[in-house]
Formats: C-alpha cells, sequence, structure tokens
C-alpha cells in the first residue's frame, strides 16, 4: 500500500501537467481564433458596406435591382464583382443612348436658331452698303460699318472679304487695288473712278 501512494503523486502529477498544458493550448487557440473572427468580420462589414454603395449605384444608373438584397455572409463576396462590373457594362450603354439624344436636342436647338434669323443675309447686306458708298471702301471699313449698323451679329472681316470676293467673281461689285490696299466698290459708283486705277482687274 505504501508503494501506491508514490505512484498516485506521480500521476497526478503527470495528469496536472498536462492539463495545464493543454489549458495553454486551448487558450492560445481560443486568441488564435478570436483574431481570426475579427479580421473575417472586419472583411463582412467592408463587403457589406460595398454591397450597399453598389446597391445605391445601381438606382442612379436606372438598373433593376438584385434578385436577393440580402446574401448570405459567405457569399457576400461573390455577388460584389458581379455588380461592379454590371454597372460598368451599364455605364457605357447609358452613354451611348444618351449621346443621340444630345444629338438630337443640339439639331433641334440650331433648327430653331436658323429660322429666327430672319434678316437679310450678309451678302446682302456687304451689296447693300457698298451701294450706299460714293467711295471705295476696304474690307476692313465695310466689316466695321456692318458691325456697327448690327452690333445683334457677328461679323468677321475675314468673312466679310471672303463675301466681297464672291460679289467680284459674279460681277455685282469690282475690287481695285491702290498700293497694297484693296478696295471694292459697286460696279456702279466704280465707273467714274475705277477703271483708271485698275482697269486690267475689270476685265475679269
Amino acid at each position: 500500500m505504501s508503494e501506491s501512494a508514490p505512484d498516485t503523486t506521480e500521476l497526478t502529477s503527470q495528469y496536472s501537467t498536462q492539463v495545464a498544458g493543454d489549458l495553454e493550448r486551448n487558450l492560445k487557440e481560443q486568441e488564435r481564433l478570436s483574431g481570426e473572427i475579427e479580421a473575417l468580420q472586419g472583411q463582412l462589414a467592408a463587403l457589406r458596406h460595398d454591397h450597399t454603395v453598389l446597391l445605391n449605384i445601381q438606382q442612379v444608373l436606372g438598373t433593376p435591382p438584385p434578385a436577393v438584397s440580402s446574401p448570405a455572409p459567405a457569399d457576400a463576396a461573390v455577388p460584389a464583382p458581379r455588380k461592379r462590373s454590371t454597372g460598368r457594362d451599364k455605364r457605357p450603354g447609358t452613354r451611348k443612348a444618351a449621346a443621340p439624344a444630345r444629338e438630337r436636342t443640339a439639331k433641334k436647338a440650331a433648327a430653331k436658331a436658323s429660322p429666327a434669323r430672319s434678316g437679310p443675309t450678309l451678302v446682302e447686306l456687304v451689296r447693300e452698303h457698298l451701294a450706299e458708298q460714293k467711295e471705295p471702301r476696304s474690307a476692313a471699313e465695310v466689316s466695321t460699318a456692318l458691325g456697327r449698323l448690327h452690333p445683334d451679329r457677328t461679323i468677321k472681316p475675314t468673312v466679310v472679304r471672303t463675301t466681297l470676293e464672291g460679289l467680284v467673281a459674279r460681277n455685282q461689285a469690282q475690287r481695285t487695288k491702290q498700293g497694297t490696299s484693296v478696295f471694292y466698290t459697286t460696279p456702279d459708283a466704280d465707273e467714274g473712278s475705277a477703271p483708271a486705277q485698275d482697269g486690267s482687274r475689270q476685265s475679269d
């Protein structure tokens, strides 16, 4: 009986050491799993936030709502990229659909703006202005005069010069040259003065 007591004490000590080791490992495993759970919860919260943002984007884009509004936590990572790709697929289509609408709106605005300008054309204005002048006028002078008479219209010297050359080509105006400057008159007004200055050009 005396030999069994030390054996029992030794076994008790071994069990105590083993239990203490198991408890320590158990605590470490709990800490490890708690850390993983916290990390997974953080990922889950981020995925849910992304899910909410993507749903809001879908509503803004006018796309139909998803069949499952609140997916299971394990599948939360799967629908998120699908919704992103759906949003990207819808955006170009929306832009393509909006482009013709913008073109139609621009054409309608241009069509409405063009008939509003029912006044005389620039060719008519230039021809009438030359007819009223007793002396030759340069393109810059004609442009300045018309700009003052018609402040609501944009009259550029280059456009006026092109218009004057068009009138010359149709024999509705004549061109005279004095040094490096070019002047224009109507055929009637030019009869008395232009032949002596630019007789060779009148034949054109």
